[in-house]
């Protein structure tokens, strides 16, 4: 639920337009910013599966730090209480620790039972990537939904706003698309490096957001 993710934070800009693009997408992805970081550590595991079907590729064998319920819930509450520290906005930290929260909830319509609810279980899943067509049924339209209600909530102040949209838009299709129908990953150290690059999207959007200006407002 990659770019699922960064549509639901694209659609919480009309909740909250007021908050950085930037912010919101850091919310809806930050269990998996900090994941790439305790993987290379050795503290959380995931195993490459290289038969398995494009989406069920990695085994998320121990990671109750980053994508436990209960581990997203005390995310959620210390990202909201620094945006709510940062901003003063009550509204925006709401709408980022409900982002926080989103993640969860999302990737529980597409994993297998792997995800622990407190710890070491128990462990839930609806299953949804054992579905390469029903995955695509709901995480693209679940994205083309959040892109719609961005660019309708937004307009461009110059032609960055403009163009970096959708250029940010055609970078995720175009990485969505690799990781469907690339190779698998050749180490769990290349997955954690790669993951890193996950704080660019954050920076991206960012940018992106200081070019465009909601009906009110300038995005802060």
């Amino acid at each position: 639920m990659f770019i699922g993710h960064v549509g639901a934070a694209l659609a919480a800009k009309r909740v909250s337009p007021r908050s950085s693009l930037g912010t919101l997408v850091a919310a809806a992805l930050f269990v998996d910013l900090v994941w790439p970081v305790l993987l290379l550590a050795g503290i959380e595991r995931v195993r490459i599966v290289p038969a398995a079907s494009p989406f069920l590729r990695l085994d998320f064998e121990h990671y109750p730090f980053t994508h436990s319920g209960l581990g997203v819930l005390a995310w959620a509450a210390a990202f909201g209480a620094v945006v709510l520290w940062r901003t003063g906005s009550r509204r925006g930290a709401a709408v980022a620790a409900a982002l926080v929260v989103s993640h969860w909830v999302l990737d529980l319509v597409v994993h297998r039972p792997d995800l622990p609810v407190v710890w070491s279980g128990p462990k839930v899943g609806l299953g949804l990537w054992r579905s390469v067509p029903g995955t695509l049924a709901v995480e693209l339209p679940l994205f083309a939904l959040g892109v719609l209600a961005y660019a309708r909530g937004t307009r461009p102040v110059d032609g960055v706003g403009r163009f970096a949209l959708w250029g940010y838009v055609a970078f995720l299709l175009l990485v969505y698309a690799a990781n469907a129908l690339g190779p698998p990953p050749p180490s769990s150290q290349a997955i954690g490096v790669a993951g890193l690059a996950l704080f660019l999207l954050v920076a991206w959007a960012a940018w992106i957001d200081r070019h465009r200006a909601t009906g009110l407002v300038r995005p802060a």
